[in-house]
């Protein structure tokens, strides 16, 4: 699980509509980016200006497919060979 705080109003809303759509969500931080469902977003009452405390879990990065089909390891003339 990934957890970090933010005070940006904007993000925490988008990772609110995330996490109540199921839907995955991207968060930038320390020039990394984590891609997951959001689990919690939980408000940190004693703090000036208001700050929320975020949980993700990380989605496993899906393997990419190529859109060619794979090279052929023999030629065609082997085929009727």
């Amino acid at each position: 699980m990934f957890t970090f705080e933010t005070s940006d109003q904007k993000e925490v809303r988008r990772l609110r509509i995330a996490q109540f759509n199921g839907r995955t969500a991207i968060v930038r931080s320390a020039g990394s980016a984590v891609t997951g469902h959001v689990r919690s977003i939980v408000e940190s009452k004693s703090s000036v200006p208001a700050a929320w405390t975020i949980t993700i879990i990380p989605e496993e990065p899906k393997p990419t497919r190529s859109s060619r089909p794979a090279a052929r390891n023999r030629s065609l003339m082997e085929d009727f060979c």
